[in-house]
């Protein structure tokens, strides 16, 4: 089987963050499916772009057995709302232009996986090209959660993600969701028939962290990182609008004469703010940690007592779980 999948954060090999669509289209291949992503140059949470793509629009690599044809990305994107914006739209040029003239050949089913919505018509658009089923992933509910964490405010360009969902969601054959919660959100408010929703949730490969466990000496980790004298808790993630860490500055502060420490390993648009933040409430127990690779992120969570997972408190958020994910 031939697929073709659009991802704008599909990681580099040395890349922090969720790797969901690498360990899929890694197992694809192993079964001997053939796979070539459309990828952006910037990472998520990144500020440029790496070395290699600098003044490139597109360059074409090997990962593994997986083709990966990476495009362009503004740098602006994680500048703010503005910027944010250009880097999705630019990618949705730059991934459409691949689509069409750079990555050949016909294939059995075009994949999509978002946010960003955008991406969604190009993908659209290479799909009818190669004439191929569009397939549409759903890893967060867009735009209600810009709109409900205050990113998105204009209504011409809220008005506008509306037409763009519904228009994606009538031309996809399938939608992939994450939780039961995006499932009965989709059929129940939006109105998708369930013939056209299926559910991959995400999943866990346990083969990293037992290969880290097996020679792994958790205390000299926490006394090399200074973790000794401490109970640890630690976030790992995007320091971005959605994840609202002054939650974790605020409980830093109110626990301050505690042995209670908070390691944020991670990077995003809100990440210079909060460190001015913490600097001006004189949080002393919250330690910010630049984006690690994922065997060291590993290190982290199991030299911790607790891990955190924060989002706004905004209603859109509720579907990320649901009772029955509980």
């Amino acid at each position: 089987m031939k697929i073709l999948l659009l991802h704008q954060y599909f990681l580099e090999e040395d890349d922090p963050g969720g790797s969901r669509w690498n360990e899929m289209t890694k197992t694809w291949t192993a079964n001997g499916h053939e796979v070539i992503v459309i990828a952006g140059m910037m990472h998520a949470n990144g500020l440029e772009k790496r070395k290699e793509y600098k003044g490139k629009y597109f360059v074409r690599k090997q990962q593994g057995e997986v083709i990966v044809q990476r495009t362009h990305v503004s740098e602006s994107y994680n500048s703010g709302f503005l910027g944010r914006l250009w880097g999705y739209f630019s990618f949705m040029f730059s991934s459409l232009w691949a689509g069409l003239f750079k990555v050949k050949g016909r294939y059995d089913v075009v994949i999509v996986t978002s946010p960003p919505l955008f991406v969604g018509i190009s993908g659209y658009l290479i799909s009818r090209f190669k004439k191929a089923p569009m397939v549409f992933e759903i890893r967060d509910l867009w735009p209600e959660s810009a709109i409900d964490t205050g990113v998105l405010t204009n209504k011409w360009i809220i008005k506008m993600a509306y037409a763009v969902e519904k228009f994606i969601y009538k031309k996809a054959a399938l939608i992939n969701v994450l939780t039961p919660a995006f499932y009965n959100t989709l059929r129940d408010k939006k109105n998708i028939s369930e013939s056209k929703l299926i559910m991959i949730p995400n999943a866990a490969d346990f083969s990293l962290s037992e290969d880290i466990l097996s020679s792994f000496d958790r205390d000299a980790f926490r006394k090399k990182h200074h973790l000794d004298e401490y109970f640890v808790v630690t976030y790992v993630g995007a320091h971005g609008v959605a994840n609202h860490l002054e939650q974790i500055l605020e409980a830093g502060k109110a626990l301050e004469d505690t042995n209670v420490l908070f390691l944020l390993i991670g990077q995003g648009m809100e990440k210079v703010r909060l460190l001015h933040l913490a600097q001006k409430m004189e949080v002393k127990n919250v330690r910010f940690i630049d984006p690690v690779p994922k065997k060291e992120v590993f290190k982290y969570i199991i030299a911790s007592e607790m891990g955190a997972s924060v989002l706004k408190k905004v209603e859109t958020f509720k579907t990320v779980y649901s009772k029955q994910d509980i």
